[in-house]
């Protein structure tokens, strides 16, 4: 990834301490889509912000990923109506009202629509593993590497990667398939990721990685 200049201190610090090597990609890719919903795509809904450009990006992965033959994941973001099971999300953001499962804000944006052999599941907070069997879903499957693409970069998308990688998983975030709803979270988010958790690279590195690696087992 490209580093702002206000960075460019901490990744010499960070390189004076040995952090940061490249992990790489795997055998064995899935790409998982965190909360591409409607109530952070559709400019409706005051919880969303402007994520054209990540969704077509995410469009030409989930190209890449089919015709590689690996497996797509998609979470969304969802509570009872009664926010009875949003705990904290509930606590520090009045909007999660708007995310009933029930709803239209849950539902997957359109313009990355899953295919019907494709997972969709409810997440209750920030990280894609916290609270779900998407660890077993991943090992069943034989899972190597996750691809993570989605928002936000600073809340979900970082939470996922930090649990993929306590994992195991080599985790791979696509910096054109993020988005945030402000700068510099979102690009701090990415340095920290990259510097720790896991690989931020190129939609075109990604794509071509995932129509050529091995499909999994």
């Amino acid at each position: 990834m490209e580093i702002p200049a206000f960075l460019e201190e901490s990744l010499a610090e960070y390189q004076r301490r040995r952090i940061g090597k490249r992990a790489g990609f795997g055998e064995r890719p899935a790409l998982l889509v965190v909360d591409m919903q409607r109530g952070f795509t559709d400019p409706e809904c005051p919880m969303a912000s402007d994520l054209d450009a990540e969704l077509d990006a995410i469009g030409e992965l989930l190209d890449a990923a089919r015709a590689g033959g690996h497996p797509v994941l998609f979470s969304t973001l969802a509570f009872s109506a009664d926010l009875s099971d949003a705990g904290m999300m509930a606590v520090k953001g009045s909007g999660m009202r708007l995310l009933d499962r029930n709803g239209p804000w849950v539902d997957i944006d359109e313009r990355v629509a899953p295919r019907d052999d494709e997972l969709v599941f409810e997440k209750r907070a920030a990280s894609c593993f916290f609270g779900t069997d998407l660890v077993d879903r991943l090992h069943a499957l034989d899972v190597d590497t996750v691809v993570v693409v989605g928002c936000t970069t600073s809340g979900c998308v970082r939470a996922t990667v930090v649990d993929a990688s306590s994992h195991g998983f080599r985790t791979i975030v696509v910096e054109e398939a993020v988005g945030d709803r402000a700068a510099v979270p979102h690009l701090v988010s990415l340095f920290d990721i990259d510097a720790k958790y896991g690989d931020v690279a190129g939609l075109e590195e990604v794509a071509a990685q995932l129509r050529g690696a091995a499909s999994p087992r």
